[in-house]
């Protein structure tokens, strides 16, 4: 056997050694902190934008059609919880992965 056969069989080891390694990293689930922070990110806009539509809605509602109550604060807190229930099934989703 010659020198140069060694070289080969040591670098052939060593890439299956790397791609055993890369491999296994893959594998592995890892967390950060800056997921986390997309999580919160998620839930608080998936709360937020049917809270701001529905005051919107809820003025509009107010100047076309008046009524004994205030369209506005019906509808933030049916925007509330339509985006808990977003938020929520999010959560119940992603809880698995």
């Amino acid at each position: 056997m010659s020198r140069d056969d060694n070289k080969e069989d040591a670098s052939a080891a060593a890439i299956r050694r790397r791609a055993e390694r890369m491999q296994q990293s893959r594998n592995e689930r890892k967390y950060s902190p800056l997921s986390g922070l997309g999580v919160f990110g998620v839930i608080g806009w998936s709360v937020a934008i049917p809270t701001v539509a529905g005051a919107f809605l809820g003025m509009w509602l107010n100047r076309v059609a008046p009524q004994s109550f205030s369209w506005p604060i019906a509808l933030i807190l049916g925007g509330v919880v339509v985006g808990a229930m977003v938020a929520w099934n999010w959560i119940e989703k992603n809880q698995d992965q």
